[in-house]
């Protein structure tokens, strides 16, 4: 007989989001996993005998959710920086404290941030890991990565360092090579590109095409990246369709064009750019040039760290610059542009296609069966179910997701994490809080927590990214309206 992890299992009875080319909705529809594989997608499936069958009725099922950029190494921080701006997030772990992560820091940060994606749905998460200041920070990385019954793609980064720096490192190339080979995690680059004229990245860039690595960047970031850096990209050759861009939210509309034109996808981090300032969440813009769109969640030393967030957000956001534009411009809105069932595509398929993943993001036959249920029986919120793109997007949250699979493999079932030692996790992370309050000292620990009120004439930093002497204020440039061009 087949393993409890392995054998077939089908979910009854629920309302099936596929996710398909049609976005098709079974109101009581089956799912049927057969060896890791969706089987079949219909009503009143026949199902091999032996099948483990877990009732849906009065639930959703839908594809499980991908998160397209994580800074999973800083989980153990978590809402340390709940009042912190861009340039405190970029002084406190580009200039100052992110030094002071030891391996086993990164590893308690990946492990902690890779159990609470699977309990929210979330079956992909890259990480987008820029803080492994060596080898041996990545290996912890990966291991943690690989110690959860996840899907993972480790997005490899180094802020202390200069890109074409530790891109050319023999070492870093020999870990990407041979975890490339051994097949269980994807793998990217992660960097970003300043904008300085002498274009020092390139380097970077040919590292990762002869690797055969895509790159994900954060782009059009208010004081950081800029159109300057879009133009270099462009001009190079380096805009490929599995570059991701990340925020694109301070961009102009020729930087839009080009995303457009080389076919690349934008992953929107709606709290990240609300709160700390990136630019406004670009919906509006990325959805009028026709780019693909994913959603993520950056870092939860600010924000939560689930989909749900992320989804309901992206929507409030959009819908608010619209109602706002109308009334600057006398008029009212009268019809929405952005829908739920959007959002929802964006959370599921919209990172499938931004990892280049035809077989994740719907739940059709032949597909890897990564599946959530959200059910929940024992609350008021969960009925009556009508709307189900408005439901997932607007009324559910984490705990009411009631069944994961990844892989056909089962990771949370009645509402529970399988295989989660959570007081081992919470010790790697007790262990790193409290290494990080003793390298900074307690009075540097609560003044990083508690940042001082502003002041006028405060110092603004120009530009975080201090790996080069170049210095810009395009990054900082008036908008030509309220929310850019």
């Amino acid at each position: 007989m087949s393993s409890p992890d392995t054998r077939p299992l089908v979910l009854r009875g629920g309302t099936v989001l596929t996710m398909d080319d049609a976005h098709t909705v079974l109101p009581r529809g089956d799912v049927l996993v057969v060896d890791g594989k969706v089987a079949a997608v219909g009503t009143d499936l026949d199902v091999p005998e032996g099948t483990e069958e877990v009732d849906a009725t009065g639930g959703v099922v839908m594809p499980g959710m991908i998160d397209t950029h994580r800074h999973m190494w800083q989980t153990a921080m978590r809402g340390y920086g709940a009042d912190w701006t861009l340039t405190q997030y970029f002084v406190w772990y580009y200039l100052e404290h992110g030094k002071t992560f030891r391996p086993e820091d990164v590893h308690a940060g990946n492990l902690l941030s890779a159990w609470e994606g699977l309990e929210a749905g979330v079956t992909t998460t890259v990480d987008w890991s820029h803080g492994l200041q060596t080898v041996e920070h990545a290996e912890a990385a990966a291991d943690a990565l690989l110690a959860v019954p996840g899907r993972f793609v480790l997005a490899y980064g180094n802020i202390q360092a200069g890109p074409w720096e530790w891109t050319a490192d023999p070492a870093v190339q020999g870990f990407l090579k041979r975890r490339a080979d051994e097949g269980k995690l994807g793998l990217q680059l992660a960097f970003d590109v300043t904008g300085d004229p002498s274009f020092p990245e390139k380097a970077a860039f040919e590292v990762a095409r002869e690797l055969g690595l895509p790159v994900t960047t954060h782009a059009g970031v208010w004081g950081a990246t800029s159109d300057a850096s879009i133009q270099l990209m462009h001009d190079a050759g380096f805009m490929t369709p599995e570059t991701v861009y990340v925020h694109a939210a301070s961009l102009d509309t020729d930087s839009y064009h080009r995303i457009a034109a080389t076919g690349g996808s934008v992953s929107v981090s709606t709290e990240s750019e609300q709160s700390a300032g990136q630019g406004y969440p670009p919906t509006w813009q990325v959805r009028k040039h026709g780019i693909p769109v994913s959603l993520s969640m950056d870092t939860s030393v600010w924000w939560s760290a689930d989909l749900f967030s992320a989804m309901r957000t992206t929507l409030g956001a959009d819908r608010s610059r619209e109602h706002l534009e109308a009334h600057v411009e006398g008029t009212t809105v009268t019809q929405v542009h952005l829908r739920a069932e959007h959002v929802v595509d964006w959370a599921t398929r919209g990172g499938a296609k931004a990892l280049g993943r035809d077989d994740l993001g719907s739940l059709e036959p032949g597909r890897t069966a990564d599946v959530v249920l959200i059910k929940n029986d024992a609350s008021p919120v969960s009925f009556p179910l009508l709307n189900p793109y408005g439901h997932v997007a607007f009324q559910a949250q984490r705990g009411d997701v009631h069944t994961v699979l990844v892989g056909g493999r089962v990771v949370k079932r009645d509402g529970r994490l399988v295989g989660y030692d959570g007081a081992a996790v919470r010790s790697a992370v007790e262990s790193t809080v409290e290494h990080l309050r003793g390298a900074m000292g307690e009075e540097t620990w609560q003044a990083g927590m508690n940042p001082a009120m502003p002041e006028d004439g405060d110092d603004v930093l120009d530009n975080p990214y201090t790996y080069t002497d170049y210095k810009s204020d395009e990054t900082r440039e008036a908008r030509g309206s309220l929310f850019g061009s």
